[in-house]
């Protein structure tokens, strides 16, 4: 099979066009034939991107662990899918990724596509999506009523989390800059706050609930004074992956796969209550621009997609 992998020069952001033998699945597993393929740039500073799950050095990555596309084979005992079913979801950070013809994940992993995207805008829905619901719900434990302040609530992840926390019934807060500001009222947002020219500190004069960050530097640290106590602060980025502040542990979660959220996510987006957007597409032999971010033709909002199999819309 064809796929795009991390080239062995000192540009970390090349990739190259290769050929791997096509993966089998094992009991559990799902072969997917990839149709796209959803792009997360920080991914390049990730650790499984370096290494292996033993902690060896890790060489020729091939990046994207959210994707859509159809099954191609499942292996012993899948039995909740067909060959053919057009899915989408996630595989497993250590494993070679949706930037190729086939990946393999767990059948656990993955879902019945949304019946009103097309797989294009399906590759952009399942790790920031699912981001969002277990960060509000899971780590933050949302209620009707709650005060939530989302920084970043134009990107990939936080246009999920105001949808979501404002569809369950939270005032929602969010930072942005103001080309943003139209957009994300569009999405639910109650309160805009133009982070860039007052501190979103000072703005803010009432506790909240929530915070939940997806921007990183000393933006999480200067909001947890805003926190109302016992309540739950989450942050997503990469930069406070190797912190030692205890604060910052305590707060950081890395997404997982989950077969029942992607299905109630699905079932949102198909009722037109959750809406996703797609920023740029790339092809699959530019996929290096997807990284880099030297794209010609973006939206503005939403997620970067590249478009594995020719022709996929």
């Amino acid at each position: 099979m064809k796929v795009m992998r991390l080239a062995d020069t000192s540009q970390p952001t090349q990739l190259v066009e290769a050929s791997l033998p096509q993966p089998q699945p094992g009991p559990g597993e799902v072969l997917v034939r990839v149709a796209a393929a959803g792009i997360i740039r920080t991914e390049l500073q990730w650790y499984p991107t370096t290494h292996t799950r033993t902690g060896e050095k890790r060489a020729n990555a091939v990046l994207a662990h959210e994707f859509s596309g159809t099954v191609a084979s499942v292996g012993e005992g899948v039995t909740d899918f067909t060959v053919g079913q057009t899915v989408f979801g996630m595989n497993d950070w250590f494993e070679e990724g949706a930037l190729a013809e086939y990946c393999l994940t767990l059948a656990t992993s993955i879902a019945p596509a949304p019946a009103t995207l097309s797989l294009i805008e399906a590759a952009t829905v399942p790790i920031s999506a699912l981001t969002a619901w277990q960060g509000l719900f899971h780590r933050g434990h949302l209620h009707p009523g709650d005060r939530v302040l989302i920084h970043g609530g134009a990107g990939g992840v936080g246009l999920f989390a105001v949808q979501i926390a404002h569809l369950y019934g939270a005032h929602v807060i969010s930072t942005a800059s103001p080309r943003n500001f139209d957009f994300i009222r569009r999405l639910g947002a109650d309160e805009i706050i133009d982070s860039r020219a007052t501190p979103f500190e000072q703005a803010i004069t009432q506790p909240v609930e929530i915070v939940f960050d997806t921007v990183g530097g000393d933006t999480f640290l200067r909001s947890l004074p805003l926190l109302s106590p016992g309540r739950h602060a989450v942050t997503i980025t990469a930069d406070n992956e190797a912190t030692e502040d205890p604060r910052i542990k305590e707060a950081f979660f890395i997404v997982e796969p989950n077969q029942r959220q992607l299905m109630e996510i699905a079932a949102l987006i198909d009722t037109s209550k959750l809406k996703t957007y797609v920023d740029a597409i790339v092809p699959f032999s530019d996929a290096t621009q997807a990284y880099t971010g030297s794209l010609p033709d973006r939206r503005g909002h939403g997620k970067i997609v590249v478009a594995v199999e020719p022709g996929v819309r």
